[in-house]
C-alpha cells in the first residue's frame, strides 16, 4: 500500500464478511446433522466456550473469541458451527462405512451425530428448533424412482426435485420422524466437492429459516383475537364520541382510549420483532430455493411448490397480523388526537367564558375603583379645607387683616380642582407604563 495511505478501522474486517462462513467440502458418500438451538441474543459467548470445549477433547484449535463461525476436523466426524442473531446452529458430517442403495431404509440408519460425545450434546444451551437428517448417495447409482424413495422416507408425501443444474436429485419431506429428526436425501449425480457443500449447506438453511419464519405463525394466532377485541373497542368507542356532550365525558372516554393504546403497544413490543424477523426469515428461504435451480421430477412437487403451498399461507397470515396491528395503532392514534382536539375546544369555551366573566369583573372593579377615587378627592379636600379655616383662624387671632369664613369658601374649589388635576395625572401615568410594559412583553 502507498505510504500515507491509513486503513479504515473497519476495512479488513469488511472485506472478511464476504469471505465468513464458507462452504464444507463434501463427497459422496457422506452424511451429515444439523442442529439449530434457539439460545437467545446474549448466548453467543456460552455457544463459542462449548465449541471450544468439544475441540479441546480432540485436540483441535478452538474458535477464536470473536467468530460467529467455525469449522474443525475432529477424526472421527467434522464440525461446522455458526452463530446467528438469535440461535446457533451445529452441522456434523461422518463418511459412512458403506452406502445403502437410495431406496434401502437403512439410508439415513448411520447419522452425522454418531461419533459425537453425547455428554456434549446434551449440555448444548437452547432449545432445538430444528433437527435434520442428511444422506449424500454416491453418483455410482441411477437416480431412484419416487416409491424408492418414499421406501426410505417411510411417506409419499415428499418433494424433490433435480437442483444445482441437474447435478443432484434432492428429496425431502419436512416431516419429524419418530426419531425427532427430518430427512433430506441428495443423490450425487455430478456434484463437485464445494457445489455439494453449497448445496447441502442450502438445504439446512432452508430447514432453519423456515423454522426460524414459522416461529411468528403461534404469535399471529395469540394476538389475533386480541387485535379482534381492540379493534371492536376501538369503534365503540369512537361511535360514542358523536353522542358525548359534557367534558367529563370526553375525560372519562380519553382515559378509555389511553388505556387501550398501552394494550396495543404491548402487542406491539411483544410481535413486532417477531414480525420483523419473520419476514427477513422469509425471505432467506425463497433466495434459498431460487439458488437450488429446481428442475421437476415427474409425480413430485417441487420443494418451491411445497413450501408455497404450505409456508406462504402461514407467512400471509403474520403479514396480515402485522399489518392490522400497524393500521390499529394508527386508528388509536387519530381518534386520540380527535378526542383530545375535542377535549382542548371545551376546555378553550370554558376558558373564554371564565375570561369573559373575569373581563365583567375587572370594568366593575375600575368603576367602583373611579367612585372611590372620587369619594377620596372629596375627603382629603375637606381635610385640606379644615387645615385651610384653621390656618385663617389663626391668622385672624394673631392680629392679620384675614376673614376665615371667605377665606375658607374660596379655597373649596381650589383644593378640589387641584386634587382632581393630581390624581388624573397619577392615573394617566399609569396607564401609559402599563401599556409600555404591555408591549415589551
Amino acid at each position: 500500500m502507498p505510504s500515507g495511505l491509513s486503513d479504515h478501522p473497519l476495512r479488513h474486517a469488511l472485506s472478511e464478511e464476504l469471505h465468513a462462513r464458507p462452504f464444507a467440502r463434501l463427497q459422496a458418500p457422506r452424511r451429515a446433522t444439523h442442529l439449530a438451538l434457539l439460545s437467545g441474543e446474549n448466548a453467543a459467548a456460552a455457544d463459542r466456550r462449548h465449541v471450544a470445549a468439544l475441540c479441546q477433547r480432540f485436540g483441535a484449535p478452538p474458535p477464536a473469541d470473536t467468530d460467529t463461525h467455525f469449522m474443525a476436523d475432529l477424526g472421527a466426524f467434522q464440525l461446522k458451527w455458526e452463530r446467528h442473531t438469535e440461535f446457533s446452529t451445529y452441522t456434523f458430517f461422518v463418511t459412512p462405512d458403506e452406502a445403502p442403495s437410495p431406496g434401502s431404509r437403512d439410508v439415513f440408519e448411520t447419522k452425522g451425530l454418531a461419533e459425537v460425545p453425547r455428554d456434549w450434546l446434551e449440555a448444548l444451551s437452547g432449545e432445538l428448533l430444528v433437527g435434520v437428517h442428511l444422506s449424500l448417495m454416491p453418483r455410482d447409482e441411477a437416480v431412484p424412482g419416487t416409491d424408492e424413495i418414499a421406501r426410505a422416507f417411510g411417506t409419499g408425501n415428499l418433494a424433490g426435485s433435480m437442483a444445482s443444474g441437474e447435478a443432484a436429485a434432492v428429496f425431502v419431506d419436512f416431516r419429524i420422524h419418530a426419531d425427532g429428526f427430518g430427512r433430506i436425501l441428495v443423490h450425487d449425480r455430478h456434484l463437485q466437492p464445494r457445489q455439494a457443500g453449497r448445496l447441502v449447506q442450502r438445504l439446512f438453511e432452508i430447514e432453519t429459516y423456515r423454522a426460524m419464519a414459522l416461529l411468528a405463525l403461534p404469535v399471529a394466532r395469540q394476538y389475533g383475537r386480541d387485535l379482534t377485541d381492540a379493534g371492536d373497542r376501538l369503534s365503540d368507542m369512537t361511535g360514542r364520541m358523536a353522542a358525548m356532550g359534557g367534558l367529563e365525558d370526553e375525560r372519562k372516554l380519553l382515559a378509555a382510549l389511553t388505556d387501550l393504546s398501552a394494550e396495543v403497544e404491548r402487542i406491539a413490543a411483544a410481535a413486532s420483532y417477531r414480525f420483523g424477523a419473520a419476514r427477513a426469515y422469509y425471505a432467506l428461504v425463497r433466495r434459498r430455493v431460487e439458488e437450488l435451480r429446481e428442475v421437476r421430477v415427474e409425480g413430485l412437487q417441487t420443494i418451491h411448490e411445497f413450501l408455497e403451498r404450505r409456508l406462504a399461507p402461514a407467512m400471509r397470515t403474520c403479514e396480515a397480523t402485522a399489518e392490522r396491528l400497524d393500521t390499529l395503532s394508527g386508528r388509536l392514534s387519530r381518534t386520540g388526537d380527535l378526542l383530545r382536539t375535542r377535549v382542548d375546544i371545551q376546555l378553550e369555551s370554558q376558558n373564554s367564558a371564565l375570561l369573559r366573566s373575569m373581563d365583567r369583573r375587572a370594568r366593575l372593579q375600575l368603576r367602583l375603583q373611579q367612585t372611590v377615587e372620587g369619594l377620596s378627592v372629596a375627603a382629603i379636600s375637606y381635610y385640606l379645607v379644615g387645615l385651610i379655616s384653621y390656618a385663617a383662624k389663626a391668622g385672624k387671632s394673631a392680629g392679620l387683616p384675614v376673614n376665615p369664613d371667605l377665606l375658607t369658601g374660596l379655597s373649596v374649589p381650589v383644593v378640589v380642582a387641584v386634587l382632581a388635576a393630581g390624581v388624573w395625572r397619577l392615573r394617566r401615568k399609569l396607564k401609559h407604563e402599563e401599556q409600555d410594559q404591555a408591549q415589551e412583553d
